[in-house]
């Protein structure tokens, strides 16, 4: 996960992308002041606790105790408020050639309505510490607070939200992708065909069953690394290819309701991340809010991929900037 790479998709599936987003996210004439549909506060204290809840199972390295122990909390959870949880259980192979278990988990508000928005986020941890400054850590696994617990904590919180507002008939996935974070270790020496192809197993996973399913939903926000402190989130390159009607909504809410310090007007650069697949292969126009740091030893923050990466390091100022924008898109664009 998380290369910034400097290719170009072709125009034309951006075009196709833009083509398929709903009527509300379309259009590209918005006054400088759009209406806000009255929508709930986002209570980012619940985020923070889940954050907490989910790093002190340990790191959920797939194929670990934790990781299934996690896996069965996220379900219970999602199960409590009324959604219909379904999983997605494979096997997926590793850069060396090694397997582990793969477990994507769904969980869906209005599962008749055949409109749909997607917002997901992965929830496993990476094996090894590879970026962490101390070499003797480089294969420690990484207790993941930001760099997964984030983004779903995020989705729990939005989900209990949703779950509760009547006037909400729209469906909403809440997708828990796993095997994100597997991608080939710095320390690896050998030969791989393909570095990039070796991230984020578990949305490729996901993404080609949706496509053999014929599932569809209007536009999708994948949530990755949205807690950590200093963070602000520029309009990721893939994003503005594939889904930006949607990008230009999220970031003018974001200006409009006083979160423009954490969703800046710039442009990042082209992340190798979960959306990519839900774009290429699921065809669904899907972007990604994801830090971009100009400072320090990564773009991605301080504690990306290090032992670092823990509850104390997450800012709940942040977590609310993310939920409480990505809530108000929801209300504007939800039926």
């Amino acid at each position: 996960m998380k290369r910034s790479i400097l290719t170009s998709l072709p125009i034309l599936l951006f075009f196709m992308c833009v083509a398929s987003c709903g009527n509300k996210t379309r259009r590209a004439d918005r006054p400088d002041t759009i209406p806000m549909r009255p929508c709930p506060e986002f209570v980012a204290e619940n985020a923070m606790r889940s954050i907490v809840a989910q790093c002190e199972m340990g790191p959920r390295v797939p194929g670990t105790p934790a990781w299934k122990a996690c896996g069965d909390s996220l379900v219970a959870w999602f199960s409590a408020l009324g959604l219909s949880v379904s999983e997605q259980t494979t096997t997926v192979t590793l850069y060396d050639g090694s397997t582990l278990p793969c477990r994507n988990i769904t969980a869906s508000l209005n599962p008749d309505n055949s409109d749909r928005i997607l917002l997901c986020a992965h929830w496993d941890s990476r094996p090894w510490a590879d970026n962490d400054p101390d070499k003797q850590h480089h294969k420690t696994p990484v207790p993941a607070a930001n760099d997964g617990a984030s983004g779903v904590a995020v989705m729990l919180e939005l989900a209990r939200i949703l779950s509760q507002a009547d006037s909400i008939e729209t469906g909403i996935d809440f997708v828990c992708f796993d095997a994100e974070d597997c991608g080939t270790p710095q320390w690896f020496d050998g030969d791989v065909e393909s570095e990039e192809s070796t991230w984020c197993l578990g949305s490729k996973q996901w993404a080609l069953q949706a496509q053999e399913q014929g599932y569809q939903a209007r536009f999708g926000i994948l949530l990755d690394m949205v807690g950590g402190r200093g963070s602000t989130f520029a309009r990721e390159g893939f994003s503005m290819q594939y889904a930006q009607p949607v990008v230009d909504m999220l970031w003018h809410i974001a200006q409009q309701n006083g979160y423009g310090h954490y969703f800046p007007l710039r442009d990042g650069g082209h992340i190798t991340d979960d959306h990519v697949n839900v774009n290429e292969i699921a065809r669904i126009p899907c972007l990604d809010i994801v830090p971009y740091h100009t400072e320090g030893p990564s773009s991605f923050g301080p504690t990306w991929h290090t032992i670092n990466d823990t509850p104390d390091n997450i800012d709940p100022n942040v977590l609310e900037a993310v939920g409480q924008c990505v809530l108000q898109l929801i209300y504007n664009d939800a039926k």
